[in-house]
């Protein structure tokens, strides 16, 4: 995923950008950048690798070197940014928060129209900000270049832009990422996470809404294009993503998680002795359910923190199971003997799930119960990079599915989405069978997934504003930003 963070101050601002970006550690553990500029001083720009070290590590030497009244920062997954650029624009340096999946064609477009090269990562990839910014200069101004770039890519994108002057915030169109702005007495600040500037002293100014720029300077916010009326929020910010201390439109992570686990119990019918979650981002989900049902929640498990990396990380399979289970240490009398329900996020591969189930039976547990907080994944995410390294026949449904397919005669080839949207309808056998066919794969007593509609009502904003592409393969209509 990714997040950012950024300053405009009448004094400076290193500090707050320090910490404002720190506290999207959680978004990334790839790469991380900041970018100060000052009068005096111009840009300075540093970028480390934070994979094995925290960003509050790696950036300790800069946070005491760095000075000037403008910032961005941020946390990435995958590319090092942000970039420092020189174009007709003047010098700008840039971070982006999004996925391109047009990047060929948008490449092979601008080498037609005369520009002479990128500078490619290792592994050949091209550098998403890099794009990113090259699209933005084919155009006389630096607004109209970022909405050039923004209605170019099939994806999403969203642009932080610092000039001498300020800082451009621009939201994906569909508004699919969230940024929100802090206000204090003498700066104002953007971030990707609504908690970030609170401890900074900042207090909530507002949202940008879907396709809205507007540049943030020490004196205020302006809005220099308006807001579109169409908006597709990523679900997911809320189900996984997003720190529990945020809030998306208004709407709380923490308490939306919740609700999730009390309509998870609403639908249940078996009776475990305790209930947990998967930590950290099934705890919540679990406090839920247990709540509502008035099943005890419990810790059959610590998630030991100071020194694992987050088990998403390591591009080799096996090294990220290892790094899962590593992390969980077992909590034996609150596990021997024991029926357990247990909430996790969701299932993606299920490796990792099936090692933690098995764990608990090594432990002694009697029956393991899984309620994933939200439906079947059917579809890798078009538009924020969520399980990037993994192919769509990686998903855990996806290669229940072809097995189906393989027993009942059909082509092997990868299934239609209007077929696969069958099964993403919880009422129906095909359905039904495929969530059977998952649990016994996994070794599960039971499973059952949330169900889309009731995650929706989670979150309490109405369907149409909401991204459920990986579950449902709905894309959402055309932004509308007139």
């Amino acid at each position: 995923m990714g997040g950012f963070f950024g300053v405009a101050s009448k004094e400076d601002c290193v500090f707050d950008l320090f910490f404002g970006t720190d506290y999207h550690s959680h978004l990334g553990t790839r790469r991380a950048g900041m970018v100060v500029y000052s009068g005096q001083h111009g840009f300075d720009r540093a970028i480390h690798n934070i994979e094995n070290a925290p960003f509050r590590t790696k950036f300790d030497k800069e946070v005491n070197q760095m000075h000037g009244n403008l910032g961005i920062g941020c946390i990435s997954d995958f590319e090092p940014q942000p970039l420092i650029v020189r174009s007709h624009h003047g010098t700008y340096a840039i971070s982006t928060v999004g996925k391109i999946n047009n990047s060929d064609k948008l490449i092979q477009e601008l080498f037609d129209k005369g520009h002479s090269h990128f500078l490619e990562m290792s592994g050949g990839d091209i550098n998403t900000t890099e794009l990113v910014a090259s699209l933005i200069n084919q155009k006389d101004n630096l607004v109209e270049g970022i909405r050039y770039a923004q209605e170019s890519i099939d994806g999403s994108m969203t642009i932080l832009l610092m000039t001498p002057k300020g800082i451009y915030a621009a939201r994906d169109l569909l508004g699919r990422t969230p940024v929100s702005l802090g206000k204090r007495q003498d700066a104002y600040c953007v971030s990707f996470e609504s908690f970030a500037y609170l401890n900074l002293g900042y207090v909530a100014d507002r949202e940008l809404g879907p396709g809205e720029i507007a540049v943030v300077t020490p004196e205020g916010v302006h809005t220099l294009v308006q807001p579109g009326k169409k908006m597709k929020i990523c679900t997911f910010l809320w189900v996984y993503y997003g720190y529990p201390s945020s809030s998306y439109e208004g709407i709380s992570v923490e308490k939306m998680r919740y609700n999730c686990g009390a309509l998870l119990a609403e639908r249940d019918h078996v009776k475990p002795d305790i209930v947990a979650g998967v930590p950290d981002s099934g705890t919540a989900h679990a406090i839920g359910y247990a709540n509502k049902s008035g099943i005890p929640f419990s810790r059959p498990f610590i998630k030991y923190t100071p020194t694992w990396p987050r088990s998403f990380m390591p591009s080799i399979q096996t090294q990220r199971d290892l790094i899962a289970k590593m992390k969980l240490i077992p909590v034996q009398d609150l596990i021997e003997g024991k029926k357990l329900l247990l909430i996790d996020d969701s299932i993606v591969r299920g490796t990792q799930l099936r090692g933690t189930t098995e764990f608990l039976y090594q432990s002694g547990a009697k029956e393991v119960h899984i309620r994933p907080a939200c439906p079947p994944l059917l579809f890798s995410c078009k538009y924020l990079n969520f399980s990037r390294s993994a192919s769509e026949m990686d998903l855990i449904t996806r290669r229940v599915l072809k097995e189906m397919r393989q027993e009942e005669g059909n082509s092997t080839e990868d299934i239609s989405d209007t077929e696969l949207k069958r099964y993403a309808d919880p009422d129906k056998a095909e359905y039904k069978e495929m969530v059977e066919r998952i649990g016994k794969q996994l070794n599960f007593t039971s499973l059952r997934y949330h169900r889309l509609d009731d995650m929706i009502a989670s979150v309490g904003i109405d369907r149409c504003k909401l991204c459920t592409y990986c579950w449902d393969g709905t894309t959402g209509d055309e932004p509308d930003n007139n």
